[in-house]
């Protein structure tokens, strides 16, 4: 694969795994991604969207964001909007984090960020999933505190590490790496 940079083989390519977090979690999804990547042999960085100024150094991206009430956080926005067009030169994902409690209950007006995904489709992301997310075991001020009481203890963590490293090894394989 040759990248926008001219790169030819997965050894010579450079991911990055842009996120936006607001208690962690999703940055830590992001770390396993990039793990998962790196153990398939690409070379990857691991940043928070907002310190990223440029896709110039990247064959490829991933870019992740948390949802709350149906929303990515402005900074995983901002980035759709202000790399568009580095973007749509080269391959991308995106994910999104959030749902927690039980499963059943899931809604998705409040878990798919519907135009955020609907743009970064536009620009060419070649998949978007969601993934579960984790109750801040932190959490400050009412919502937060609500949240951890009236989630039971089993649902308070619904990230799917299997599944995460999983997806991560399809970007991988769409790179070129082995099938795992």
């Amino acid at each position: 694969m040759t990248g926008p940079a001219g790169r030819a083989t997965l050894d010579d390519m450079t991911v990055l795994v842009a996120f936006a977090s607001k208690h962690g979690s999703t940055g830590e999804i992001a770390a396993a991604i990039a793990d998962a990547l790196r153990q398939s042999g690409v070379s990857v960085d691991c940043v928070a969207a907002r310190q990223v100024t440029t896709l110039e150094p990247y064959d490829a991206v991933v870019l992740g964001s948390a949802v709350y009430m149906g929303r990515w956080r402005a900074e995983a926005r901002r980035f759709l909007r202000n790399h568009r067009r580095a973007l749509s030169e080269r391959p991308f994902w995106v994910f999104s984090s959030g749902p927690t409690g039980p499963p059943e209950k899931d809604d998705p007006r409040w878990t798919e960020p519907r135009r955020t995904i609907q743009r970064a489709e536009e620009l060419g992301a070649r998949a978007h999933v969601v993934f579960g997310g984790r109750v801040p075991p932190d959490g400050r001020g009412p919502a937060a505190k609500a949240m951890a009481k009236n989630t039971p203890a089993e649902f308070r963590d619904r990230r799917d590490w299997a599944a995460i490293r999983l997806w991560a090894g399809s970007i991988a394989t769409s790179l070129g790496a082995p099938a795992p």
